[in-house]
């Protein structure tokens, strides 16, 4: 497989993991310190060839990536799920802990957020709090099922309203991977 874009990482264990999955070029931040230099090449790297964010499933990953986003808006998004990408020993998580077939996956399901059109229905605070994703005790966790669903990783509620309008998940969308969390629910 090999990918057009610069996909941006935290580190050089990340580089390692996403070239023994894919044919790509890397760009890294070398943690969520990331300087004006590397904004810079991000920026750069977005006009000449696309860019897509491919940080850890954590708050610095979460961090690198709103300041990302806030310098070169149009950059893709790829995300995977914590729980793939927990170390062996169970102590660290992180891109390069991922399976090759789930970093193909994530980098297969990349998201452009889109200034929202008059066409799409906007998924509302009540729509997620009647999804039981914001103010109900299981709510964290249906939240980190839906991301996991939609390619749009794990957030908190408020992050949650923002990805789901940003990335354009549809009502339909929306409403089939909560239906499937609901089944999964009920089948426990």
């Amino acid at each position: 497989m090999e990918i057009k874009e610069f996909i941006v990482v935290e580190g050089k264990d990340d580089t390692t993991a996403i070239k023994r999955a894919v044919h790509a070029d890397t760009i890294e931040t070398n943690g969520s310190a990331i300087s004006e230099e590397v904004l810079r090449r991000i920026q750069h790297a977005q006009e000449k060839r696309g860019v897509i964010v491919f940080t850890d499933p954590d708050y610095p990953g979460r961090r690198i990536r709103a300041i990302i986003e806030q310098r070169v808006p149009d950059v893709k998004h790829a995300f995977l799920p914590k729980k793939k990408t927990i170390a062996k020993n169970g102590k660290s998580l992180g891109i390069e802990h991922a399976k090759d077939g789930d970093i193909r996956y994530a980098l297969s399901n990349v998201y452009t957020p889109r200034v929202a059109t008059e066409d799409v229905q906007i998924i509302t605070l009540d729509d997620l709090i009647v999804a039981q994703l914001l103010s109900h005790p299981n709510a964290k966790a249906r939240r980190e099922r839906l991301g996991e669903l939609l390619n749009i990783g794990s957030t908190n509620g408020k992050q949650l309203h923002k990805r789901l309008q940003m990335f354009q998940i549809t009502l339909e969308q929306f409403g089939e991977a909560i239906a499937q969390i609901n089944q999964e629910e009920q089948n426990a």
